[in-house]
């Protein structure tokens, strides 16, 4: 007579912790020591690269002020729908990012300021771990030794330590990372950020001594739940994590393409210097 309760207890918790219920799935191709296989071409799908919070629709990220109400900023206003931004049921767990008071007057600075302040509108490298979720898609290469990620988005890449080196030598902008397996989820420890990268195209920011803890965990063989948990004490009150699905790429034409866009901005960042500028 317990049987269909027993059931339905093991169902809610498969829903709560899909990570463990997917440990025994058959379908999730393994390496041949026995460890989730994610080699392949991978992207997260949504809109949380322009805002990992839940947000409705906006006509453009800068505005300015209007007759009536505020319209979009002279800078985007000719691009029309393509610079308007679209609604997103976010990605952060519980809804809100935890600002302490100052960190939010900034965070809401940087959306008055966008077009100046956002290191993606620049080609800088965009740090972990907005480059999972940007619209661009990235490749894992998974070995018994290695574990690298190479991204299409400015080709960044990252190659994670399976064996700690110890402290970061420098600051960067992708940080130092550091992945150990927990059974069959994927554990990368990434810190050493020069605390210039955003989380998103809506301001959202963090410091140099944030430490992300992110987890990789197949649901499937084409899927993988990502997880990445936040710590910044001179940003945010607690720690806060984000939560998404990855989807591979099965097209068997599918490559990693080149975006390499630093020559694409060159015109922005130094136009003004010509002799006779134009613009």
């Amino acid at each position: 007579m317990r049987r269909p309760r027993t059931l339905m207890l093991a169902a809610l918790a498969a829903m709560a912790f899909p990570g463990a219920a997917c440990a025994q799935d058959a379908s999730i191709p393994r390496t041949a020591s026995g460890r989730p296989d994610m080699n392949g071409l991978w992207q997260a799908l949504g809109n949380a690269h322009w805002d990992i919070e839940p947000h409705t629709a906006r006509p453009a990220l800068a505005m300015q002020p209007g007759p009536v109400i505020p319209v979009p900023a002279g800078e985007v206003v000719a691009m029309g729908a393509v610079g308007s931004v679209p609604s997103g049921y976010g990605v952060v767990v519980g809804g809100e990012i935890p600002y302490l008071p100052e960190a939010l007057e900034r965070r809401d600075e940087n959306r008055e300021l966008w077009l100046d302040r956002d290191p993606e509108i620049r080609c800088y490298l965009p740090g972990v771990p907005r480059a999972t979720y940007m619209p661009f898609p990235f490749r894992i290469f998974q070995s018994e030794a290695r574990f690298f990620i190479a991204y299409e988005y400015a080709g960044a890449m990252r190659d994670i330590y399976l064996e700690d080196p110890g402290p970061p030598q420098v600051d960067s902008w992708m940080g130092q990372s550091v992945g150990r397996w927990e059974g069959d989820t994927f554990v990368v420890e990434v810190n050493g950020f020069n605390g210039q990268t955003w989380l998103d195209r809506a301001g959202n920011h963090h410091g140099a001594r944030l430490r992300v803890t992110e987890r990789y965990t197949m649901l499937g063989p084409d899927h993988i739940m990502y997880e990445a948990e936040l710590d910044d004490p001179e940003t945010f009150s607690r720690s806060w994590t984000i939560r998404m699905p990855l989807y591979r790429n099965i097209d068997p034409n599918a490559r990693l393409g080149q975006f390499k866009c630093v020559e694409f901005v060159e015109e922005l960042i130094y136009g003004h210097l010509r002799k006779n500028p134009i613009r």
